[in-house]
């Protein structure tokens, strides 16, 4: 597949655009999404989506359109997960509703940069070291099982804080709370971050995190750098939307983690497949290749991942509705505890502002 340097450019430019529109027609004035708005916009974004898969078939052929169709829809399906992520993470810092947009769309600015950055370390690694396939499948595989054995998400959980975000929350002279939706303010004379950033770096670094799974899990779906990154960058402008169209339906879909288990390890097994194909390991068949078991086609892929997909959804709205209904009470009955959760994990930011303030005031002195 040789993509021209200015479809690139043009790829790129259309994403800041659909950013900038995010930011002035959406996040600039602070609101709550009803469900409409949430609704019309996710359908957007996702259209949006699937016309650059129809661009793909005219400009590149079926075959690289269905592995871009196919990534697309993994790196989509995976992204509902970090949803449950981001739900603790907004509930934790107790970030009003009318500034969770801004939050999430610069979380989702700083996610795309990073996995941008992951997506050409791994194209220069899977170059120049094709049984990288075998360590990407088998981390797949071992992901998926984690995925499947750990299945559902117990709000009372919480969400737990990676080093980086709490080394940034100890270095950084903070403020006492929220002053509007800004990042930066001047308080008591100094220049301050607010917990809005802090919670900025929590949703873009959580994401992180997720990104050492789906990365791997699109290239075992496409080799092609454009393909993946496109795929990914379209699943992630439209997680703002769909996070407001899904908050709320998330503790109903109680079956999607062993739906996407399922798909990691599926995309794990071709993985490895793929790298016996490959094979130039010296100690694995002599380095020759490995063609006894057939190739998954793209095809085979992306319908393999519809049909997990929709299986998954169908048995959570039916026979997993009383499950959910039950959790759902054991939740109301646990509100007050999460509050107390919530205060704890704020109350301790305002700790470290406090002390570090107070630090600060005993080296002036």
């Amino acid at each position: 597949m040789v993509v021209p340097v200015w479809a690139w450019a043009l790829t790129i430019a259309v994403i800041i655009a659909m950013l900038a529109v995010d930011f002035v027609g959406h996040v600039r004035t602070p609101h709550a999404p009803k469900l409409k708005e949430a609704a019309l916009w996710s359908a957007i974004y996702v259209a949006i989506a699937l016309a650059f898969g129809l661009i793909v078939w005219v400009a590149w052929g079926s075959t690289f359109a269905g592995e871009y169709y196919a990534g697309f829809i993994t790196e989509k399906s995976l992204s509902v997960d970090n949803l449950f992520v981001f739900v603790l993470i907004m509930s934790s810092f107790r970030v009003p509703r009318e500034y969770q947009q801004k939050v999430l769309l610069f979380g989702i600015v700083i996610a795309l940069i990073l996995r941008t950055v992951f997506i050409v370390v791994g194209a220069t690694v899977i170059a120049h070291f094709s049984a990288i396939f075998y360590l990407f499948g088998a981390f797949l595989l071992y992901t998926a099982w984690t995925q499947i054995r750990g299945s559902g998400h117990d709000p009372e959980e919480g969400f737990k804080e990676n080093g980086f975000l709490r080394l940034m929350r100890r270095i950084l002279p903070t403020s006492d709370g929220y002053i509007g939706d800004r990042m930066f303010a001047r308080q008591h004379g100094k220049f301050v971050a607010t917990p809005m950033f802090i919670v900025i770096l929590a949703i873009g670094s959580a994401d992180l995190l997720f990104a050492v799974d789906s990365i791997p899990a699109i290239f075992g779906l496409t080799q092609e750098t454009f393909l993946v990154f496109t795929a990914n960058a379209f699943a992630l402008l439209g997680l703002r939307q769909l996070f407001f169209l899904l908050d709320g339906l998330l503790d109903k879909l109680v079956y999607l983690s062993y739906g996407l288990g399922a798909i990691l390890a599926f995309i794990g097994a071709k993985l490895v497949i793929h790298a016996m194909h490959t094979n130039e390991v010296p100690f694995i068949n002599g380095g020759e290749h490995i063609t006894a078991i057939p190739e998954v086609s793209t095809a085979v892929s992306l319908g393999v991942i519809v049909g997990v997909l929709v299986l998954t959804t169908v048995l959570s709205l039916t026979i997993g509705r009383r499950p959910a209904e039950g959790r759902m009470a054991a939740k109301s009955a646990g509100i007050a505890h999460q509050e107390m959760a919530a205060k704890r994990s704020l109350g301790d930011y305002e700790a470290d502002a406090t002390a570090h303030r107070s630090q600060s005031g005993d080296d002036q002195k």
